[in-house]
């Protein structure tokens, strides 16, 4: 039974559809009548569904919207507007010619139940140039109607076929694996960074973090750098960020999440704190932060030589050894964290190099 105040929604949609849908576990959006666009910032609903009541609450509040299916999770679409390509399509997959087909103004889609596999969307399934809408995207569903023309089921969902192994070899997401050292939180949505020996603490806290409006751009840059930097190839590192910014409440629009993308940079660590002032560097244990020296640090490397050294040598090895540990600063930079005269660290960087102390080319 619909509530009272809902009663007049049968005359506008199909309620026992929008049921079997949600029984079946598919994450419903409204899109605007006679069209594919939502009606609402439908992101969010990749990683969860709005409940049965807030769905028939939208078909009240717009006006006889079409519905909208997102992908991915439960469920896959194959979308083919060529009908000409069907023979090749079942040919390659031919679990498609049993499995639950809608009718389209063009063509068809093919529908796929998918237990939670992480498929990544296509434009060129099989080399046929079709598309596979999984991760990210959301699909018409009937009853929908679209310039007089209407969305039905051909074969009924009742005959939906499981996601063929071919489409999960080929498409599915390995996950990454976590970084030792570091408890990241599992995520049902988002591949962990893969780990190459720098276990940096600052990409678990940008991860974990509701960013806020304006934090986005910079933290969601940054965590792009830093997963360049941690050997993730550059489109796996793509999908970490745009999946955080999908997760975020106010996610950045597509042409801003672009221009995160558009250039690299190797973030220091003192970059990445004077940035994003809620980094926490104490629980770091790729830096001297945590307390760990390594066998590569300018300290372990030359302790011996130490007590050898001018005052203002000293501090000077001893702030390259913590504070820029594995960093390259300039002088002026230097000069500014230690509080010191630029020509007095000059003088003492010489001096530190002459001894092979630190790189001679290093350091200008």
């Amino acid at each position: 039974m619909l509530p009272a105040g809902l009663k007049g929604l049968i005359q506008i949609i199909n309620k026992n559809i929008i049921n079997e849908y949600y029984q079946r576990g598919y994450s419903l959006i409204p899109l605007k009548n006679n069209s594919k666009i939502p009606t609402i910032g439908w992101k969010k609903y990749q990683y969860r569904r709005a409940g049965l009541e807030e769905i028939l609450k939208w078909f009240i509040t717009f006006s006889e919207p079409n519905i909208g299916l997102v992908t991915g999770g439960k469920l896959i679409v194959i979308d083919v507007d060529d009908p000409s390509k069907l023979p090749e399509l079942f040919k390659r997959l031919p679990e498609a010619e049993k499995t639950t087909r809608v009718k389209t103004k063009r063509c068809c889609h093919f529908y796929f139940s998918n237990n939670e596999h992480k498929i990544k969307s296509t434009k060129n399934l099989f080399n046929l140039g079709i598309e596979l809408h999984a991760e990210g995207r959301q699909m018409v569903g009937p009853p929908s109607k679209i310039d007089g023309f209407t969305y039905n089921f051909e074969i009924p969902l009742s005959e939906i076929k499981p996601l063929p192994n071919i489409i999960i070899e080929s498409l599915g997401e390995k996950e990454g694996y976590q970084a030792p050292g570091v408890e990241y939180k599992k995520r049902n949505f988002l591949p962990l960074p893969r780990y190459n020996g720098l276990d940096r603490y600052c990409l678990k806290q940008i991860l974990d973090r509701n960013l806020s409006v304006g934090e986005r751009d910079n933290c969601l840059f940054i965590l792009y750098g830093l997963l360049c930097q941690n050997k993730n190839r550059s489109e796996h590192a793509k999908t970490i960020v745009i999946l955080k910014n999908n997760s975020l409440s106010k996610p950045l629009t597509d042409p801003e999440i672009k221009k995160v993308f558009s250039r690299r940079y190797n973030f220091k660590c003192s970059t990445v704190r004077e940035t994003l002032p809620f980094v926490e560097c104490d629980k770091c244990r790729f830096k001297f932060k945590g307390g760990n020296l390594g066998m590569g640090n300018i300290l372990v490397k030359n302790i011996r030589k130490l007590p050898e050294l001018s005052n203002a040598e000293s501090k000077i090895a001893l702030m390259l050894g913590t504070v820029f540990d594995g960093e390259y600063p300039s002088i002026n930079k230097i000069a500014e964290k230690a509080k010191m005269d630029f020509r007095t660290v000059n003088k003492a960087i010489k001096k530190l190099k002459e001894r092979g102390i630190i790189d001679r080319s290093r350091y200008s």
